[in-house]
């Protein structure tokens, strides 16, 4: 995948992504109120969620292959890197995030303007509800359990496509709700900075400790620890020939 389609991909696609993954809670409340109110209990709320999110990221992961292997989230990029998984080096990635992070603006943006009134309130990406460290380890601690979990589902999961979505989903919502109370939360670093720019709050310490330094090192940590766990043909040959 040559460098500008890359960046061109990533922008594309962290803007399409941001613009639909933000119509989670508005989607799901909409089909929750068309069921009958004994239907209306938590455990299907999350089960639509459930259907929903997975039908984005199966969709999502066929447009980035569909596009050359396009990325929505930096830390993705970081993780395969250090697993020594990907095909991009450091310039490439020095490229590729700024794509993402602009991409991911103008969905917010564009998804303020797009949304129903009735809906708006729903909207804002991940916020900081506790203080500054306990959030910050949250943020990494997130991104590492769920790095470590599309690590494993793409690399050594099942081989069958949709089984892999459907792990990745289900981690995915069950962070997401034990990562509510404290950061939102994002383990996407450009998807926090999109609304963090609409907020006017994408310049603080917050910001970059909280949703970009943390989620990289949470990240990196998980393909380190990946390839631990599961080395690689060429690092086994390597140990073996030392």
């Amino acid at each position: 995948m040559g460098i500008v389609k890359a960046v061109v991909g990533d922008a594309v696609v962290t803007f399409l992504w941001v613009l639909c993954v933000s119509t989670l809670g508005p989607t799901t409340v909409k089909v929750m109120s068309h069921l009958p109110p004994e239907a209306q209990v938590p455990t299907a709320q999350l089960g639509v969620s459930f259907v929903i999110l997975a039908t984005l990221l199966f969709t999502f992961t066929a447009l980035c292959e569909a596009v050359g292997g396009a990325s929505f989230n930096p830390t993705a990029l970081a993780a395969f890197y250090a697993a020594g998984l990907g095909n991009d080096g450091l310039f490439s990635m020095a490229l590729r995030f700024p794509a993402q992070a602009a991409g991911a603006v103008g969905g917010a943006l564009a998804i303020m303007e797009l949304m129903p009134e009735e809906y708006k309130h729903m909207l804002g990406g991940p916020s900081l509800k506790v203080d500054l460290h306990t959030g910050a380890l949250a943020e990494g601690v997130l991104t590492f359990v769920i790095t470590l979990a599309v690590l494993w589902a793409v690399v050594k999961g099942p081989r069958n496509s949709l089984l892999k979505i459907l792990i990745i989903s289900t981690s995915t919502l069950a962070l997401v709700i034990a990562g509510g109370a404290y950061t939102g939360p994002s383990m996407n670093p450009a998807n926090a900075f999109g609304w963090a720019y609409v907020n006017n709050q994408h310049n603080t310490w917050e910001q970059f400790y909280v949703y970009w330094i943390c989620p990289f090192v949470g990240a990196v940590l998980a393909a380190l620890v990946f390839r631990v766990l599961f080395p690689t043909p060429s690092a086994t040959k390597k140990v073996k020939k030392a």
